[in-house]
């Protein structure tokens, strides 16, 4: 008989058994961890405080005609102008630092409290736990962004209005163009940003102390600035990650200026690519000590 006989319990032998259906708890309990914690709160509180600030400020005093990034200029022409003026302000610090805070904490935070060896013998999958902390990551990313366009738009429009929206370009395109070109410039920051949390990922497995890879994220990220705004090193910009993050802006051309937007997403996945195998060589053969 081809047909192999089960034991009477019914039960499969080992060599047979079924692979045990992929869960999302670990995945759950990650997120709740990250957007439970108070400090994390704080810090989106501060990411969503930006674009009301601006808004308010341009609000009670108009720029004058020059005055400022071209976002700022045309906020009072429109409110969805809001969302991409905070994000362009953001994109330098906050958000960098926010990433870093989370991403810097993944691993060298679990070290760092003796809970990453009792993690793994639960057992959970070395490869498992690392795609896990950077889906948070990566969710994180997108959730900040997110929140800073969601709160620009409700504060712009609420106090500038929506309609029609005059692009950089000159030309014009209805509210709900304008609308998909904003969340199409907030979904490509947070691929940068899902970017630079894999660099933070490969620092966390480095050490035991969060706060060195979080500092470790936030300085490379403005030595990758410092050295992009070099002029005899513009050889070396294209390189840089932080050489694209504002490319977002040409979204708000026509035509769009696609070629520019394709290479920063390619450099994006070229960074996480590199950065999460790095991890992965990193942390699969760590000796876990605490």
């Amino acid at each position: 008989m081809s047909t192999v006989e089960l034991p009477a319990g019914g039960a499969a032998p080992i060599g047979l058994r079924r692979p045990r259906p992929v869960s999302s708890r670990f995945l759950r309990s990650e997120l709740r961890l990250i957007f439970g914690r108070r400090r994390n709160i704080a810090g989106l509180a501060v990411l969503a405080l930006v674009p009301i600030i601006i808004a308010v400020a341009v609000k009670v005093s108009a720029p004058r005609p020059g005055d400022g990034p071209d976002f700022f200029a045309s906020i009072t022409g429109n409110g969805l102008f809001v969302p991409l003026a905070a994000l362009t302000v953001e994109i330098t610090l906050f958000l960098p630092l926010a990433i870093a805070v989370i991403a810097g904490d993944s691993i060298a935070g679990e070290a760092n409290l003796g809970t990453l060896r009792y993690l793994l013998t639960v057992p959970v999958n070395r490869t498992r736990l690392l795609a896990v902390k950077y889906a948070a990551i990566t969710i994180f990313a997108v959730a900040a962004t997110m929140l800073i366009t969601v709160v620009g738009l409700v504060i712009g429009v609420a106090l500038f209005h929506g309609g029609s929206m005059t692009l950089l370009s000159g030309n014009q395109i209805g509210f709900g163009g304008g609308l998909l070109r904003v969340l199409g410039a907030t979904v490509y920051l947070a691929v940068q940003l899902a970017a630079l949390g894999a660099i933070g990922l490969f620092l966390s497995s480095l050490t035991e102390q969060p706060i060195a890879a979080m500092a470790g994220l936030v300085v490379m990220t403005v030595v990758m600035y410092i050295l992009d705004s070099i002029p005899q090193l513009g050889w070396l910009g294209p390189w840089l990650l932080t050489h694209r993050f504002t490319a977002f802006g040409d979204l708000l051309r026509s035509p769009v200026a696609w070629d520019t937007l394709r290479q920063g997403v390619i450099c994006a996945a070229s960074y996480a690519l590199i950065f999460w195998l790095a991890s992965w060589a990193r942390f699969a053969g760590k000796d876990i000590t605490s």
